[in-house]
């Protein structure tokens, strides 16, 4: 199930590769719904909802969640839930509200005042994961971050079920996040809705969220005509462990990240040839408690799960930096010393009591991360991603006067005078070099 190889295998840079390919059918069968909802609005949505999800919904009363609906999901949900849900409401909030920016202006001593200011989207879009699928932590991280910087209009969008009805969870979900404007719909066709407007659902300047395969592609290509957060791709986890980490706890953290479904990357890196192998004891022992979703694990760790015996710590830290992965734990007896090491991942978990499970639920940190190795290059979803900034700038006659023999030169070296011209008949009526 689990192999263990030592990081001089040849096979390890294979072993590391990730490749996510989406087959040319999903991606025209995706084009071809994104045309038409943007060409027919309400009645393809409404043909697309009853051919993918099986409902019968009609174009003229809409696809809209009413009041009474959220309503009636209160009355469906256990107190224990909606407490779990408000606390970590809480938290998640107040981790976002760290991470708003201010305007900004300085004034040089030559007359120069440059500056941004942030404003937040008007309207954002969110995907929510529907059907038979529960997950109002989804609803949190997407709509928290925007409800705190300041997005004007959240609306939320999420497959009914087959009676035409919205998981209870995930509305009592949105309706704490301050979501009012839901609509039962789902796939490529609801990116479409959001990205291009039909006549129930108002088109949105961004969409985030996770969801299937098609809904990751339907949001690459309205990429331009509105935001996206991130191309989300299989969930994944490196977990970086001495030889004192406790095997159960990393197994634990393995299946964990493993039942998301059978394309899961689960990886352990250690110098310790003791603990590799008590880990993957630990994890064919801890699978006979997971019999209804036995055969996803199984799977996932067949084909993405590994682990990695290395010299010492400072090549598995290393080795993490170059997967660059969507979550990373470190379970060593000293985190926070090596911390300062890592360059690429989505998010850090430290210590043998911090498992990834904490914060895909209720820490404060965002779990929508990015997947791949675009930790790279990206970030996880928090407050700017619904913020823009907008550059300021303000010169008087003696800033003026400093910049524009600058301007001229690079402009006429560029080819492009009129750019030099209009700094140059400014020159000529009154700036700096026209009062000397």
């Amino acid at each position: 199930m689990l192999r263990i190889i030592p990081s001089s295998d040849p096979s390890l840079a294979d072993a590391l590769q990730r490749e996510f390919v989406v087959p040319d059918e999903v991606c025209l069968a995706v084009a071809d719904i994104l045309t038409a909802v943007r060409e027919r609005g309400d009645r393809a949505l409404a043909e697309f909802t009853a051919r993918f999800d099986g409902v019968e919904l009609a174009p003229e009363e809409g696809f809209r969640v009413s009041a009474a609906e959220v309503k009636a999901a209160y009355r469906r949900v256990e107190q224990e839930f909606l407490d779990a849900l408000r606390h970590a409401k809480e938290r998640i909030a107040a981790f976002h509200r760290r991470q708003l920016p201010a305007s900004w202006f300085e004034t040089s001593a030559e007359g120069i005042v440059g500056g941004q200011l942030v404003r937040p989207l008007d309207r954002v879009g969110i995907y929510v994961p529907g059907g038979r699928a529960t997950y109002p932590s989804s609803v949190l991280m997407n709509a928290l971050p925007a409800a705190v910087a300041g997005v004007r209009e959240i609306a939320m969008v999420t497959p009914p079920a087959r009676d035409g009805s919205v998981n209870p969870y995930t509305l009592v979900a949105a309706a704490e996040a301050g979501i009012t404007e839901i609509y039962k719909a789902g796939g490529a066709q609801a990116v479409a809705a959001l990205a291009f407007g039909t006549e129930s659902i108002r088109r949105v300047d961004k969409i985030t969220g996770p969801g299937n395969i098609y809904v990751t592609v339907a949001k690459q290509q309205v990429f331009g005509l509105v935001g996206i957060d991130m191309l989300a791709g299989p969930s994944e986890v490196v977990i970086v462990a001495d030889g004192d980490a406790d095997p159960a706890a990393a197994a634990a953290d393995l299946l964990a990240q493993a039942e998301h479904d059978v394309l899961a990357r689960a990886v352990l890196i250690t110098p310790s040839w003791e603990l590799a192998g008590a880990v993957r004891e630990e994890v064919a022992r801890q699978l006979g408690d997971h019999r209804e979703r036995r055969g996803i694990l199984e799977k996932a760790l067949a084909d993405g799960g590994l682990i990695i015996v290395t010299r010492d710590l400072e090549e598995a830290v290393g080795l993490a930096n170059r997967y660059a992965p969507e979550h990373l734990e470190l379970m060593v007896g000293e985190p926070l010393a090596w911390l300062g090491r890592v360059r690429h991942a989505g998010a850090v978990f430290l210590g043998g009591y911090t498992p990834v499970a904490l914060g895909d639920y209720a820490a404060g940190p965002n779990h929508v991360l990015p997947t791949g190795g675009t930790a790279r290059f990206t970030s996880a979803l928090g407050v700017d991603a619904f913020l823009k900034r907008i550059n300021v700038l303000s010169c008087d006659r003696d800033g003026f006067g400093h910049l524009a023999p600058t301007v001229a030169v690079l402009a006429e070296v560029e080819g492009l005078p009129a750019h030099a011209a209009a700094v140059l008949v400014r020159g000529a009526r009154g700036g700096k070099e026209g009062r000397e």
